[in-house]
Order: C-alpha cells, then structure tokens, then sequence
C-alpha cells in the first residue's frame, strides 16, 4: 500500500492507496479520525489489516497542535481546554466537512460510499459528523467513544435512522467509560438506530478481536472493490 500526504483547505490529511491502485476505478473510500494527542499515522496501519486492496483509506489530521513532550506534538479536534463544547464542535464540524467534500471529490467517491469512523474524541466527532449525512457515509463507527451532547446531536439527525452503525469498547477503559459507550448504545437505540455493539476484555484501545470484527461489519456495510 502507499500512503500520501496532502495539505487541504482546512486539514492536513494522509491517504492510503491500496495494492494495485487504479485511478480510474471508483474505490469505496474508509476515513478515519484519530484520537485526542494522536495525528493522521496513528490509524493509517489498520488499513492493510481491512483490506489492501479494495478501499482508498484518508485520515485527516486534528487542527489544534498541543505540545505533549520535547519534540513530540499531538493533536485535537477541538481546543485542549474545551473538548466537550458544543461550540468547538461545531467549528470543528465546518473544518472536517470541507476536508470530506475534498478528499471525495480528489478520489471521485460516489455518494453512499464511503464510510466515517474514529477513535476516542475522533469517534466522538465521526458520530457528530457522520450520523447527518447517510447520503455521504453508508456506516458510522465509534471505537472507544460515546456521545456526550445528545441535544447537539439529535438536531443533526435525518428523519430516517437506518444507517449502519458500528460501537466498539473496552470493558476496562478508564478514558471513556463502559458506561459512557453503553449510555450511547441506548441512545442511538432511543432514536430508532439499530447499532452493532461488541465490548471487548480491553483498555483504551483496538484489539485484534476489535479489528476482525470491524472488517466483518465494514466488509458487508460497504464491500470493498472486487
């Protein structure tokens, strides 16, 4: 597989193309949002273990830089201080959708094809950004992640709530709770979605068994190319 970087309007972001890539087919796309401290390589190496060569996989890099050590930065979708407010979301919400109407149209995705996911406080935002748009994200997945805002959310909602999605935990994550993921379980729940949840014997993490079942789920929500 080989990975590019690009400099967008609002987001640096990495994509991945697969084995044998052809620019002239049209490739399911997998975006993936890294999560608080991390950067756009953070995720890039499950792409291989989903599939080499029947996606184009794109991770957008965070826009808020923090210094976490001597020569390390990381990053966040939103304010280091302000993870969880509404307003930082949203602006948040502004930059990640010019950055997906980029990278689609760079990679000729069709609507429908693609799917939105991410880790932790990316988790968090795929569920902010991808549960409004069913016509764009054919599946939503939130790996050790959980809503918070449920207000801010429901006002982003479509009427029809048969989107696929998928809800991965850790029942030892002491970052985001069992609890947490659980309580948004229930509320996708509440509001007519159907999700796959599975919790695993893990921290804050992806495991192998995470990572087998997410390509079993992602595999049959969006096929990749044959």
């Amino acid at each position: 597989m080989e990975a590019h970087e690009h400099q967008g309007s609002q987001l640096k972001y990495l994509t991945i193309h697969p084995d044998d890539y052809d620019p002239n087919r049209k490739y399911p796309m997998i975006v993936m949002l890294h999560g608080f401290g991390a950067n756009m390589q953070d995720l890039a190496g499950i792409a291989p273990v989903l599939h080499a060569t029947g996606y184009v996989y794109a991770f957008p890099n965070a826009p808020e830089a923090m210094e976490l050590g001597p020569d390390y930065v990381g990053y966040s979708w939103t304010h280091p201080d302000r993870r969880r407010d509404p307003e930082e979301d949203a602006k948040t919400r502004v930059k990640l959708n010019s950055f997906f109407k980029e990278v689609l149209e760079q990679y000729s995705v069709e609507p429908g094809n693609a799917v939105l996911g991410g880790f932790s406080q990316g988790g968090r935002m795929a569920y902010a950004c991808g549960l409004g748009k069913p016509d764009i994200f054919a599946g939503v997945m939130g790996l050790s992640a959980a809503v918070f805002d449920t207000d801010a959310l429901l006002e982003q909602l479509p009427k029809a709530r048969t989107q696929p999605v998928f809800i991965a935990h850790g029942n030892a994550d002491t970052t985001v709770s069992i609890d947490q993921a659980r309580m948004t379980k229930a509320f996708l729940e509440g509001e007519g979605y159907s999700p796959v949840y599975n919790e695993y014997p893990m921290g804050h993490e992806i495991s192998r068994s995470l990572l087998s079942d997410m390509t079993t789920w992602l595999q049959e929500v969006l096929p990749p190319l044959g």
